[in-house]
C-alpha cells in the first residue's frame, strides 16, 4: 500500500462521483462491489483506480442483485462495503437492501438519481427514489438515508453513511443525484487525523457466550466476523438471538419491533437538518439534494420583495425530522416543498405539520433542475 494516498488531504476541484469515492475511502471502505450505471460510474471508476493504493478489493459484478449480496457478504468477512447505483439498478438491490436490515449488516448504498421510471433519462437528473430508499424493500424495517447537495457534500456524507451503518448495524443510503454527482467544485479533504471515523460494534468477551442478535441497552447487537472463532449463524429469517431461523409469531414479535425502534428510539441522535432564517420566517422552505441550492436562489428573490424566508436542508431525509416540521410548522404561513419528482417527501410533511398550515409542492418531473422563479412564486403565493 502507498502509505500517502490513502487519504488526499488538501484542495481538490473534483466532482461529487469522485468526491464519494474519497469519502468512501476516508471512511475506511475496502471492498466495493458494482455493476456499472449512469450517472454513478464514475464512483465505481475511481475506486478502481484507487484501490490498488489502498489493499482495497474491487469487483465488477454481473448484475446489482450480485452486487448487493457481495457487499452484505463483505460486511460479515469484517470489512467496511460499499455499492453504487441508480434508479434501475437500485430498485435490483431491494430484496438484498431488506435482508441486510434483518441480519443488521453495515453496509454503504449510494444513488446517484436520475429520471425515471424504468430506463428514463439515463444521463439526466431527478429525485424520484426517495420513497422508495424507505420503502423499497418488503416487510417493515427502518433505514438511514442522508442526501448530499454538493461534491463537499457527497465526500462529508459518505463518511457519514458509514459511520451510521456501523453505529446502528443496518444499511445505510447515500441518496445523490445526477447534478451533484456530475458538478466539480472545490473540495476539501482534511488530514486523517481530523476525519472522525467509527470503529465496528465488536464484540470481545468469551468465544462461547457470544450471542449475534444480542442487543445493548440502544437494541443494536454487537458484531463479530467470520473466521474469527466465533460461532455465527446468519439468516433472512425471522430469528432468534442466536441468529436460529425461529418461524413463529412471537419471535417476530422480539426481533421485528427491535429492528424498526433501534432506529426510531435513536431517532434524535441520527436526524441532521440545516436550518436558515427559520426564527422569524413567514414560510420556510424544505428541501434536499440539489433542489435546495436551487431553493436558495429563489429565497432571494423573495427577500428582495421583503418576504421573510427560511429554509430547512435535509442531510438526514431517513429518519425523517418530523418533530422538527411540526414545530416550525405552527409558526410560519405555510412551507414549500421543491422536489425533482411529482411528490414524495412533501407527504411526509403534509403529514408532520397536521393541519397546522399551508403545504405548497414545486413539482419538476425530472431532466433538469427547477427554475428559481417557479419555487419564488410558489412562496409568494403561500401569503396570499
Amino acid at each position: 500500500m502507498i502509505k500517502d494516498r490513502e487519504i488526499l488531504t488538501g484542495e481538490h476541484f473534483m466532482n461529487g462521483d469522485f468526491a464519494c469515492a474519497e469519502g468512501a475511502i476516508a471512511a475506511g471502505c475496502r471492498f466495493f462491489a458494482g455493476y456499472p450505471i449512469t450517472p454513478a460510474s464514475e464512483i465505481a471508476e475511481r475506486i478502481s483506480e484507487r484501490f490498488p493504493e489502498v489493499d482495497g478489493i474491487y469487483i465488477q459484478m454481473e448484475d446489482e442483485l450480485g452486487s448487493m449480496a457481495a457487499i452484505l457478504g463483505a460486511s460479515w468477512a469484517g470489512v467496511k462495503s460499499m455499492t453504487c447505483t441508480s434508479g434501475p439498478g437500485f430498485s435490483l438491490m431491494q430484496e438484498n437492501i431488506g435482508l441486510g436490515a434483518m441480519t443488521e449488516t453495515p453496509c454503504v448504498v449510494v444513488n446517484m438519481q436520475r429520471g425515471g421510471p424504468s430506463t428514463g433519462l439515463p444521463t439526466v437528473l431527478g429525485q424520484q427514489d426517495m420513497m422508495q430508499a424507505r420503502w423499497g424493500s418488503h416487510g417493515d424495517y427502518e433505514i438511514i438515508a442522508l442526501s448530499p447537495s454538493s461534491p463537499q457534500e457527497l465526500f462529508d456524507f459518505t463518511i457519514k453513511a458509514f459511520n451510521l451503518s456501523e453505529m446502528y448495524r443496518v444499511p445505510a443510503l447515500v441518496m445523490g443525484d445526477e447534478v451533484v454527482g456530475h458538478m466539480s467544485e472545490k473540495v476539501v479533504i482534511p488530514p486523517k487525523e481530523e476525519i472522525e471515523v467509527y470503529p465496528r460494534r465488536k464484540y470481545t468477551g468469551p468465544a462461547e457466550e457470544y450471542l449475534p442478535y444480542k442487543p445493548d441497552e440502544d437494541l443494536v447487537p454487537q458484531m463479530v466476523a467470520a473466521g474469527e472463532g466465533y460461532r455465527i449463524h446468519v439468516t433472512g429469517l425471522t430469528h432468534d438471538e442466536k441468529g436460529y431461523p425461529v418461524v413463529d409469531a412471537e419471535a417476530q414479535k422480539k426481533l421485528v419491533p427491535r429492528l424498526v425502534n433501534k432506529i426510531r428510539k435513536n431517532a434524535e441522535k441520527i436526524i441532521e437538518i440545516e436550518e436558515t432564517n427559520t426564527e422569524d420566517a413567514e414560510v420556510i422552505v424544505l428541501s434536499y439534494g440539489i433542489s435546495a441550492r436551487t431553493s436558495f436562489r429563489a429565497i432571494e428573490l423573495a427577500e428582495k420583495e421583503g418576504i421573510k424566508v427560511g429554509m430547512v436542508k435535509l442531510i438526514t431525509v431517513w429518519p425523517f425530522p418530523e418533530k422538527r416540521v411540526y414545530q416550525l410548522a405552527s409558526k410560519v404561513a405555510g412551507f414549500v416543498v421543491p422536489e425533482i419528482n411529482c411528490g414524495q417527501i412533501v407527504y411526509e410533511v403534509e403529514r408532520c405539520v397536521k393541519g397546522k398550515t399551508k403545504v405548497t409542492l414545486v413539482s419538476h418531473p425530472g431532466g433538469h433542475i427547477h427554475d428559481p422563479r417557479d419555487i419564488f412564486q410558489a412562496i409568494r403565493n403561500i401569503l396570499k
